[in-house]
């Protein structure tokens, strides 16, 4: 996957803009992630032709382990892709894989698992929904729980496994995957 960012639709929507995006991710899975610099030239050729700045955002490359399972799912709009999604799976079936992409591209999720979750987001998002609490007059004595209620609200829209299936809010991502494991994820989306 690869994202080629730029100033306006104008450019987006170009045909030479898009030839080069799709001719860098083919670059990728032939070569790999730093394919993309082989084609620099065509590159900055394209950033004089439409006179405004073009970049290379994230290239990602993902290359399933023995049995794994590798899916995507890209969403297109007017053309063009705005929302795309890799995902890796160790057991399950494509079909799995593909769902939990379109979850993803839907819900956004920044992380996996509450473990990647940054400490010091978690301490400041603490502190945050303690003030709320308290500002709502709660009781003291409830104050921790009622905080603790919050948060674990907070990480089910950080975090994918404990997101509820958009499809069936009735089951979280963990459970859909039964005894498959997500093993990683990478989305990249305009504006993201």
């Amino acid at each position: 996957m690869v994202e080629l960012k730029c100033e306006t639709d104008f450019s987006a929507k170009s045909d030479d803009f898009t030839t080069l995006t799709h001719d860098m991710a083919d670059a990728v899975l032939a070569n790999g992630e730093e394919a993309v610099s082989e084609l620099s030239e065509r590159l900055d050729a394209l950033r004089i032709s439409k006179k405004e700045n073009i970049d290379i955002g994230r290239v990602i490359r993902f290359e399933a382990a023995d049995g794994g399972i590798l899916d995507s799912y890209l969403h297109l709009q007017e053309g063009r892709g705005v929302n795309g999604v890799l995902v890796e799976l160790a057991g399950g079936d494509r079909e799995l894989a593909h769902q939990i992409a379109v979850h993803i591209a839907f819900s956004k999720p920044p992380y996996l698992t509450r473990d990647e979750v940054p400490a010091d987001d978690v301490e400041r998002e603490r502190a945050n929904l303690e003030g709320i609490t308290r500002a709502e007059g709660k009781p003291e004595q409830a104050v921790p729980k009622i905080v603790e209620g919050r948060l674990n609200a907070w990480f089910k829209d950080q975090v994918l496994l404990e997101q509820p299936y958009v499809k069936d809010d009735k089951q979280t991502i963990s459970q859909l995957l039964g005894d498959a494991t997500l093993v990683r994820f990478a989305q990249v989306f305009i504006g993201g």
